[in-house]
């Protein structure tokens, strides 16, 4: 056996999501999240630098899992093109069907919270630079690349919105794909 729990994080993850909501975020000590994932405080500091990063701690791998899947594709696609498909590998592997409880829970905490939601501003503009940066990689122009930047975080936001509100009809990439096709058709008329 290993010197840790396997699924350690997870376990914190799903304890503080669920003690976030109640008794809530503020209420809830890392004492209380790690009692609960029947963990100790020093397990979950190996995890997590603080009990705000519990909430975004995906955000980074999301990042990666979002650039890596714009590298793989040919060069010459259109933006629109490269975050469907970036969205649907996110889709795959990040916002499935398992973890839809925990990404609702993740929302209503961060709308409750300020300092939750300044959080999550930074973490968007850090996705927002990623991105851009697979774009330019991908041949798109400096304009176009900033552009789909900041376009994919709306739209990642949106899908995300959809997502979560209630119980999904679709996957998260088929609904981003749907989120990217009525961004793309809306900007056209703000000619």
């Amino acid at each position: 056996m290993g010197r840790w729990a396997s699924g350690g994080r997870e376990r914190l993850e799903s304890a503080a999501l669920d003690l976030f909501v109640d008794p809530g975020y503020d209420e809830t000590t890392v004492a209380q999240i790690a009692d609960r994932a029947g963990l100790t405080r020093s397990t979950f500091f190996r995890h997590f630098a603080d009990k705000r990063e519990v909430v975004f701690g995906t955000e980074d791998t999301l990042s990666d899992l979002l650039v890596a899947a714009v590298a793989e594709l040919p060069t010459g696609l259109s933006v629109a093109e490269y975050l469907t498909a970036a969205f649907t590998r996110a889709g795959e592997l990040a916002f499935t069907a398992e973890r839809h409880r925990q990404a609702t829970q993740r929302r209503t905490i961060v709308a409750r919270h300020p300092e939750l939601r300044e959080r999550e501003l930074l973490k968007r503009a850090g996705i927002s630079a990623a991105m851009t940066s697979a774009f330019a990689q991908q041949g798109v122009d400096v304009l176009g690349a900033r552009l789909g930047g900041e376009f994919g975080v709306l739209a990642l936001d949106a899908a995300f919105e959809r997502w979560t509100d209630g119980e999904p009809t679709a996957s998260f990439g088929e609904i981003a794909a749907d989120v990217v096709e009525r961004l793309a058709e809306r900007a056209g008329t703000l000619r």
